[in-house]
């Protein structure tokens, strides 16, 4: 493993959440603690969001929600057809138009269209999305996604069971997917980590063995490993926790944002031991575009 040139991309998500959110990613990038930002388009913070990643340079990209809050597209919030009775989207027009609205939106926020592209509550890899998100993202030449499917899952003990549920369902729609985004041309790191190591079940050792386990799993299954370079992404949540009522998607902050989880999560990016662990084993921290 030692001569492998590994790429870590650190998403910091939910950028735009709120501002003590947006400042908790912020000063994970300012400690080269996290390495790229996924902008929710419609949090309560999203303009702000904006700001401070064209005044500090961080590497953006969208978090696309289809799932949670109120849609940005004003002409989505009274024609409520498009909403079912829980208040998500749904139907194949809606799902597009409130993509390109968020991607246009996006642009005119961050000046550029984001270099990729994944799904708030991994919403991209439902069997009635993927397609449309395939569609969307090659029209607009978005070149990167993230495909949530993370070696090792299934031996975490520590993931309660709704929750594993929820992530094994996740799981099966990615592999799903796999035809859908190839087929579009759409691209995403080799490997994914992310679910195992979120909230309070964060720690340098936790981060550190999800990667191990990873990269043993794709060298096994890789052919030639000898110049391979391995790029990874990591999805993390650092943040301060949020005040209500500020923050959220238009229904103020969830529990998860509101609790100490973030600040945990956030407290473990920046300690010097991981950093310092990444540099003894050739882990170069980049972004989207860097690839």
């Amino acid at each position: 493993v030692r001569m492998l040139q590994v790429k870590l991309i650190v998403t910091g998500d939910d950028f735009g959440y709120c501002p003590r959110r947006n400042q908790g990613i912020v000063d994970c990038f300012l400690a080269g603690a996290v390495s790229n930002v996924s902008l929710l388009v419609n949090g309560s913070a999203a303009a702000d969001a904006a700001k401070l990643a064209r005044r500090y340079s961080i590497p953006i990209g969208l978090h696309a929600n289809l799932s949670e809050g109120s849609p940005v597209c004003e002409v989505l919030k009274t024609n409520s057809s498009l909403l079912n009775q829980d208040g998500f989207f749904h139907g194949k027009m809606g799902f597009r138009t409130a993509l390109s609205k968020g991607l246009l939106n996006m642009s005119e926020l961050m000046g550029h269209l984001p270099p990729h592209m994944d799904g708030h509550q991994h919403i991209h890899v439902l069997p009635e999305v993927r397609h449309v998100f395939a569609e969307v993202l090659e029209e607009y030449g978005i070149k990167y996604t993230r495909v949530p499917i993370e070696p090792g899952l299934h031996n975490c003990d520590w993931i309660p069971p709704a929750l594993m549920d929820f992530y094994l369902g996740v799981e099966e729609d990615s592999f799903n997917t796999v035809d859908v985004f190839t087929r579009h041309g759409i691209r995403w790191p080799d490997i994914y980590i992310g679910l195992s190591t979120m909230g309070k079940n964060m720690s340098v050792d936790n981060i550190w063995s999800a990667i191990d386990t990873a990269i043993v799993e794709f060298m096994s299954r890789a052919p030639s490993p000898q110049s391979r370079t391995v790029t990874i992404e990591l999805m993390v949540h650092p943040g301060y926790p949020s005040v209500p009522p500020v923050g959220g998607c238009g229904e103020g902050p969830d529990d998860f944002s509101q609790s100490w989880e973030r600040l945990h999560e956030l407290q473990t990016l920046i300690k010097p031991e991981l950093q310092s662990h990444y540099k003894t084993r050739n882990i170069q921290l980049c972004s989207f575009k860097d690839l």
